[in-house]
């Protein structure tokens, strides 16, 4: 990776965070420990960052503080052919006209691939889908009101009163950080709460989850599995948590490569 790309993955990295740590910088650039001190040193010195021990922080941090959870950028390259073929199917579901929620993560982001040439209405969270959606698509976009978080670029409000409670949609995407027999869950209660808000406008759940997330855990619960309408995962799912959600009542979209068998296993 060219030094300019890793300076600008670092800035990016230690916005609205009290720190990142060294080892997590080398994982999101893949350069070595000792290449990331130095570009830390010389980020330093043009005043662009702080050095501290162990890692960097930003010269202006947020007041809003920071989310829990991996940036988007550590994230997002990590089973992206899987995220994609996940998200085209979540797309079918969409139709000329629908009014949607996409809420931010990985996987929904890559849904506005699919969605271009769609006269869609879109409330969403994602600082970064709304972006592209505006740039690329023929969707009417709408934001609620909040602090942007660069991290995972989310537009998040600790308030009621954020525009969410104006909008309905026939359906929510959202994904998950994991996914048990006690629901959909995440790591970070203003990430939840978010959620939650935006769950309330929507007649349907769909969550897109690659199957590692039937193998992690976290710990603060979104919503039950029964409160989702389907579950959009790639041909890894396991046995057990393909029945799990069959006992729970809810439609399961296996996502498959084009030219295979592209049929819904439905529970």
């Amino acid at each position: 990776m060219h030094e300019r790309e890793r300076h600008r993955l670092i800035l990016s990295a230690v916005q609205g965070r009290p720190v990142v740590a060294v080892p997590e910088l080398v994982d999101l650039t893949g350069a070595s420990e000792a290449t990331i001190r130095r570009d830390i040193a010389a980020l330093a010195l043009q005043k662009r960052l702080k050095r501290v021990r162990g890692g960097a922080e930003a010269i202006n941090s947020s007041p809003y503080g920071r989310i829990g959870g991996p940036s988007i950028l550590a994230t997002e390259a990590r089973r992206r052919a899987e995220k994609r073929l996940i998200a085209r199917a979540a797309a079918e579901m969409c139709h000329e006209g629908d009014s949607i929620i996409i809420n931010g993560g990985t996987t929904t982001f890559q849904m506005v691939h699919f969605l271009g040439d769609r006269p869609l209405q879109v409330l969403t969270n994602s600082f970064v889908v709304a972006e592209h959606l505006v740039k690329h698509a023929r969707c009417t976009v709408l934001l609620p009101a909040g602090a942007v978080y660069r991290e995972q670029g989310l537009v998040l409000s600790p308030f009621e009163a954020d525009g969410i409670a104006h909008f309905a949609a026939q359906r929510m995407f959202m994904g998950a950080q994991a996914i048990s027999a006690l629901g959909i869950a995440e790591g970070d209660p203003l990430i939840v709460q978010s959620e939650q808000r935006l769950m309330r406008q929507a007649d349907e759940l769909v969550v897109l989850a690659d199957s590692t997330k039937f193998r992690a855990r976290s710990s603060m619960v979104v919503a039950p599995l029964e409160r989702v309408c389907a579950i959009v995962t790639d041909e890894d799912i396991d046995d057990a948590a393909a029945q799990m959600i069959e006992r729970a009542g809810v439609r399961l979209v296996v996502a498959r490569a084009a030219g295979e068998d592209d049929r819904a296993a439905t529970a």
